[in-house]
C-alpha cells in the first residue's frame, strides 16, 4: 500500500497466504511442465509492487492469479485502504494497454463503450470507441453508477465483445476488469446485480493495516523525498506473455477425484439451510481455473486440495447469499463457506 494513505492486513485466517501455503503430499510428484519461467515472473511482479505496497499480500497474489486466469477481479474495502492504487500498480507491471473510468451516478452507457458519430463528409456514421477498449480496465466505485450503465459491461464481461447497432466489436486479448467498490458508504449507490457480480473470477475484501504494517507506511513515507514513486515500477509481462502463461495454466492437471472434490464445495451451497442463492456452475469453473493458477504460482503443474480451498474463498463469496435470519444473526459468507469446506471430505 501506498505508504501516503493507510493500507489494510488480509483477516481471513481460513484462506492462507500463497507463499505460505502447505503442500500436499502430492508434491512429490514429477513435475511434467516446466513453469520455471512463469514463477519467475510472478516472482517479479511480486517485487515490482512491493517498491510501493506495504504488506497486502494476498490481495496481490489473488490479483496475479486472476491476470494467469483471464478473469475479472472485484475489489471491497473503505476509502483509503489503496484499492485503486493496487490496480493500478498491477497494470504497471504489464506491458498492455490501460485505461481507468470513474463510474459517477450521471455516467452514461456510451460513456463506457463509445457512441457513433455522424461524419457530414462521408454522410456516415463512424463508431469511436470508449474507455472500455482497452487491455486492462480499472473502474472505480462501480457501485456508484445506476443499473443501466452497470448493465453495459455484461456482454464485454462474458464475451469480451461489444455490439452496438448491430455490429460486433471484439476485445484485443488481454482483456481484463478490476473493479472497485465501497461497502461502507450508501448515499449515491446502486447494489450491483447478482448476474454482474458472477461474472467476477475473485472477490477480494480488504481490511485494515495492522498497527505494525502502518508503523512502516509512516516511516517510508517520512523518509521519502519524492511523492511520486509509481515511475519506480517496471513492466514485466507483455500480452504475448499473459496469453503463453494463461494458455499454460489451463493445460495444468487436475485430478479427476479433485473435480468432484469442486463440484461437491459448489452444489453444497445450494443445499446449505443457511444459504438463500447457491454458487452456479460458472463458479465450479472459476474454482478449477483459479486453483490452476495458484497450483502454477507455486511452481507446481497440478492441482491440490489445499489449492481449491483457498480458491473456493474468493470465487464464493460474492455467489452464494444468506437467508435473512443468518444475517440477522450477524453471520457471514467466510463463515458458512468455511462449514462447507470442513464438512467433505478432502480426496488424497
Amino acid at each position: 500500500m501506498d505508504a501516503s494513505t493507510p493500507q489494510p492486513a488480509e483477516t481471513q485466517p481460513s484462506s492462507p497466504q500463497i507463499e505460505s501455503q502447505p503442500q500436499s503430499p502430492t508434491t512429490t510428484f514429477e513435475t511434467r511442465t516446466d513453469l520455471a519461467a512463469l514463477r519467475d515472473a510472478v516472482l517479479r511482479v511480486r517485487q515490482e509492487l512491493r517498491k510501493i505496497v506495504v504488506g497486502q499480500e494476498k490481495m496481490a497474489d489473488l490479483l496475479i492469479a486472476a491476470v494467469l486466469s483471464n478473469g475479472h477481479v472485484l475489489i471491497e474495502g473503505v476509502p483509503g485502504v489503496a484499492k485503486t492504487l493496487t490496480a493500478k500498480l498491477i497494470a504497471r507491471t504489464l506491458s498492455i494497454d490501460f485505461s481507468r473510468i470513474q463510474f459517477t451516478p450521471d455516467l452514461m452507457p456510451s460513456d463506457v463503450l463509445g457512441t457513433a458519430v455522424f461524419n457530414p463528409k462521408t454522410a456516415e456514421f463512424l463508431f469511436n470507441k470508449g474507455p472500455i477498449f482497452s487491455n486492462l480496465v480499472l473502474i472505480d466505485e462501480i457501485n456508484r453508477a445506476p443499473a443501466k450503465t452497470q448493465s453495459s459491461l455484461f456482454e464485454v464481461m462474458e464475451e469480451r465483445q461489444i455490439t452496438i447497432d448491430g455490429t460486433t466489436y471484439p476485445m484485443a486479448p488481454p482483456f481484463l476488469v478490476i473493479a472497485t467498490q465501497n461497502p461502507i458508504e450508501q448515499e449515491g449507490t446502486y447494489r450491483l446485480p447478482e448476474a454482474q457480480l458472477d461474472r467476477f473470477l475473485f472477490k477480494i475484501e480488504v481490511g485494515y493495516p495492522t498497527p505494525e504494517e502502518e508503523a512502516v507506511i509512516l516511516a517510508e513515507f517520512h523518509g521519502r523525498k519524492s511523492l511520486n514513486r509509481l515511475e519506480s515500477v517496471e513492466a514485466v509481462l507483455s500480452a504475448s506473455q499473459i496469453a503463453a502463461y494463461q494458455s499454460q495454466v489451463r493445460g495444468l492437471h487436475i485430478d479427476a477425484n479433485l473435480i468432484g472434490y469442486i463440484a461437491q464445495i459448489v452444489s453444497s451451497t445450494r443445499k446449505h439451510g443457511d444459504i438463500f442463492l447457491g454458487a452456479s456452475p460458472r463458479a465450479s469453473l472459476a474454482i478449477m481455473t483459479a486453483s490452476k493458477a495458484l497450483a502454477a504460482m507455486r511452481g507446481r503443474d497440478f492441482v491440490t486440495p489445499e489449492d481449491i480451498q483457498e480458491a473456493a474463498y474468493p470465487v464464493l463469496r460474492h455467489r452464494i447469499a444468506l437467508t435473512p435470519e443468518k444475517e440477522m444473526e450477524g453471520a457471514s459468507t467466510e463463515e458458512v463457506i468455511a462449514q462447507l469446506i470442513k464438512k467433505i471430505d478432502v480426496p488424497r
